[in-house]
């Protein structure tokens, strides 16, 4: 009889409560997989929209990410026991997720760490800090002294790319839209935190705009950020905060200035040939966090049972940091 394991399951659309605990199939690697015995994971807004129906790739078996010990390597590509971070690779969309006792991960999006930190820190970073430096470094390539707006920087990966970029010597402006949250922004490190709004521009001091801009809000403020965003500068939409209706009647001619550079970022593409783990020093990274250099440490931290009230933190979008389930 095949081996079984616990998971948690989408039956069928809806609120927290839609989430099941099951009994499945556990998962054989094949060449070019590594088996993840999942010790944590990160719970992210994606996961939110696969719940509800609104995503356009989902998996009975959510999950985007995990970290864990590897169970089997068939090509031996990674040693039994190493801890790792599993990251993306379809997980959740086109193959089972993280969201279970074990998970098949192609090799491609397994990462090898060594670190002390505890598994539900661990599991605060994989997702995050890969997508905020594919953000800062490979698409916005951000550099000392260069201007940074980020919108929606006290979502989970808005602190992580404000981290990143502070530590780059960028001078970064901040958006929230909660002002008791400029303190922290402060402590991290940048040069004027900004309650989030419409019209953000009219509250920029003299017309200000910047090298670069980071859009963690998504297509509500698009147009905005792009007229934000110096002609020769470069504006990234990376997050969907606000919602994922589309913008409506987009005319470039009249509604975006001539030569600022637009580009969009999803995670999805993590560990593609394009965008492969092995530029990402998640290693460092953790080792920082690790050292105290930043504070990345989980807003939440459910068990496996309590999957239900970690997705009511989720819809609430108030979670402040990052959501984490351990096992």
């Amino acid at each position: 009889m095949a081996e079984r394991m616990q998971a948690i399951t989408i039956p069928r659309f809806g609120g927290p409560e839609v989430l099941t605990n099951a009994t499945v199939p556990k998962p054989t690697p094949v060449d070019g997989e590594v088996l993840i015995h999942v010790k944590a994971f990160g719970v992210n807004h994606a996961e939110m929209h696969m719940r509800k129906g609104e995503w356009d790739e989902w998996n009975p078996i959510s999950g985007l990410e995990c970290v864990g010990t590897v169970t089997a390597c068939p090509d031996n590509t990674i040693p039994i026991g190493t801890k790792v971070a599993g990251v993306m690779g379809g997980m959740g969309r086109n193959r089972p997720g993280g969201y279970g006792e074990f998970v098949n991960v192609p090799v491609s999006n397994v990462i090898p760490l060594e670190t002390n930190l505890p598994w539900e820190e661990l599991a605060a970073l994989p997702e995050v800090y890969c997508t905020a430096w594919s953000c800062v470094h490979t698409v916005l390539d951000a550099n000392k002294g260069e201007t940074l707006l980020i919108r929606g920087a006290t979502s989970t990966i808005g602190q992580a790319a404000l981290n990143l970029a502070v530590n780059a010597g960028a001078k970064v402006t901040a958006t929230t839209r909660r002002s008791e949250r400029f303190e922290m922004l402060k402590k991290m490190g940048v040069v004027d935190a900004v309650l989030e709004q419409s019209d953000l521009g009219k509250v920029l001091t003299n017309g200000q705009r910047f090298d670069k801009v980071l859009n963690l809000i998504g297509n509500r403020v698009l147009l905005e950020s792009i007229s934000l965003t110096r002609p020769g500068g470069r504006m990234l939409q990376a997050g969907w905060l606000g919602g994922l209706a589309p913008v409506k009647d987009f005319n470039p001619m009249v509604e975006m200035e001539s030569g600022v550079h637009f580009s969009l970022f999803h995670s999805k593409v993590l560990g593609t040939q394009d965008f492969p783990l092995s530029n990402i020093p998640l290693q460092e990274i953790v080792k920082n966090i690790e050292n105290g250099e930043w504070d990345a440490k989980p807003a939440f931290v459910f068990e496996f049972k309590d999957i239900q009230e970690a997705h009511k933190v989720l819809d609430s979008h108030d979670a402040g940091g990052k959501i984490v389930v351990r096992h």
